[in-house]
């Protein structure tokens, strides 16, 4: 299983905002530089984050990104969900016939891994 790039970078683009700077913006070239990626790759990221309300935006002169009031309670899983989506990492290749034990075994796993991911905040690394 992998994570697409976009994850990798909103995961990281969240933490940077929480460590540097959670109540004033940071801005799109500042957050870039610090991953060594593209602004305007980096840009997509940041819209689906505003869009599912994890980060605003403020713009001006002074503007950029800022963390949501309450970004304490952000979860791994909500920031990978604006990214990649709410969709199953399993497809079953048998018409999604409801018997499929191959199905029952990923799924399970994979509500696992989701629970984990759920109980698992931005906010926890960022007071190690």
């Amino acid at each position: 299983m992998k994570y697409s790039k976009a994850t990798n970078y909103a995961l990281h683009t969240m933490l940077f905002l929480a460590k540097e700077t959670p109540n004033k913006p940071m801005g799109v070239q500042q957050l870039a530089e610090m991953q060594h990626v593209s602004p305007t790759y980096l840009s997509k990221i940041l819209t689906k984050l505003v869009k599912e309300g994890m980060i605003n935006s403020v713009s001006g002169a002074n503007g950029g990104y800022t963390l949501r009031h309450n970004w304490e309670d952000i979860s791994f899983l909500d920031i990978i969900h604006a990214v990649e989506g709410k969709s199953s990492l399993f497809d079953c290749c048998l018409y999604n016939d409801p018997k499929c034990v191959i199905k029952e075994v990923m799924l399970s796993a994979e509500e696992k891994l989701e629970n984990e991911l759920r109980n698992r905040k931005i906010s926890d690394i960022v007071k190690k």
